[in-house]
């Protein structure tokens, strides 16, 4: 990893999509502040995509606390995810980006491992695996949408991926900026990964822990979303 000196010259934008996360926004903010980012200035960027329950006023909140490191986009409607990230990518400052649910699924703690192979200038792009480590938290059902999704991935783009659909993507942004982004909603995470692999860049992924939540407990993304995973693979590879 780079020096201390040289970290310092980096700027880390975490972009936040948020929908109605009343019982897990204010934890998910102040995971991220807490994280130890030795020399590297961080802005967070939540996006709150047209949240109905107590998101708001919670997300506000924060920000008297954290003026200075704290932004948010308003939308007045739900758009979907694609959008809110959208929404993030204009008003990020940093040289790096980091999309962070604010779900809880994956930890903060790990953006030292996310980010090491771009301050080592050995990657542009990383993404986190949540199935380069073992565990016992990943349902059947999970690892086969996983199996499909990530090996038509490869077989389309000439990639090897093991985690196409991850939640956890770190871009240089002056990469993420050069790409044409369109999607509205969870379809997001098969387009941008399909255009990077057509731009030639190359996609370096690190093992992340995985905490995943139940469909009881606000999962959204469902069997229509794979379908829609697999519609936008083919659509980028061959339209």
């Amino acid at each position: 990893m780079e020096s201390e000196t040289e970290q310092a010259r980096h700027r880390l934008s975490i972009i936040v999509p948020v929908y109605n996360e009343q019982s897990t926004i204010a934890t998910i903010i102040e995971k991220v502040l807490a994280v130890d980012l030795p020399g590297i200035e961080k802005e967070i960027i939540v996006v709150d995509d047209g949240s109905r329950d107590q998101t708001p006023s919670i997300i506000e909140d924060k920000i008297k606390q954290h003026p200075t490191i704290l932004k948010v986009h308003t939308s007045l409607i739900n758009l979907g995810k694609g959008a809110a990230i959208r929404y993030g990518l204009e008003y990020a400052t940093g040289d790096i980006v980091v999309i962070q649910d604010a779900d809880l699924e994956l930890t903060p703690d790990e953006y030292p491992i996310l980010l090491e192979p771009i301050l080592a200038n050995t990657a542009d792009v990383v993404y986190g695996s949540r199935f380069r480590k073992p565990s016992s938290n990943i349902s059947l059902r999970t690892y086969a949408a996983n199996r499909i999704l990530t090996g038509l991935t490869n077989l389309l783009y000439g990639s090897n991926l093991t985690d196409m659909a991850t939640a956890y993507k770190v871009f240089r942004r002056s990469i993420i900026g050069e790409l044409s982004l369109r999607s509205a909603r969870f379809e997001f995470e098969p387009e941008v990964t399909a255009k990077l692999l057509l731009a030639g860049h190359k996609i370096v992924e690190v093992p992340i822990s995985y905490n995943p939540r139940t469909v009881a407990e606000g999962k959204t993304i469902g069997w229509i979303d794979g379908v829609e995973y697999i519609y936008t693979l083919l659509k980028y590879r061959f339209f």
